[in-house]
């Protein structure tokens, strides 16, 4: 079993090795946040830690404001909204929120993957 707290651990402190954090990871590591910070803090602290992972990786344009904004947003409903116990529990009972299309139904490819996105949490562009 995955320790989602301890991939939280070494994200913010710089330690966690890019190559140990897959997409599954992304969604684990930001329930463990968002289960012990408020949202706004939440996202700072994934924000923070996904930029300083791509730029260890050797590529900070990697990070993508959007796409953390929105799936840390859809996380954290998902959490107010359903039942789980933990972070392994709830992706396995949210497992559409780990694979590449998590945020299709609300964003165009060409919206989602855009410079402006990269940089600011643009608005959906599609209607669920």
């Amino acid at each position: 079993m995955v320790d989602y707290f301890e991939k939280l651990q070494r994200l913010r402190e710089g330690t966690l090795d890019p190559k140990d954090f897959a997409h599954t990871d992304h969604v684990g590591v930001a329930y463990e946040v968002l289960a012990r910070h408020d949202y706004v803090e939440a996202v700072g602290i994934i924000s923070h830690g996904i930029k300083t992972l791509a730029a260890a990786a050797g590529d900070a344009t990697k990070f993508n404001t959007t796409i953390t904004v929105a799936l840390v947003s859809l996380i954290a409903e998902r959490m107010q909204t359903s039942a789980h116990d933990n972070a392994t529990d709830f992706l396995a009972r949210n497992a559409d929120l780990t694979g590449p299309s998590a945020l299709a139904p609300w964003y165009t490819r060409e919206r989602i993957t855009s410079p402006l996105a990269r940089s600011i949490a643009l608005l959906p562009d599609r209607a669920p």
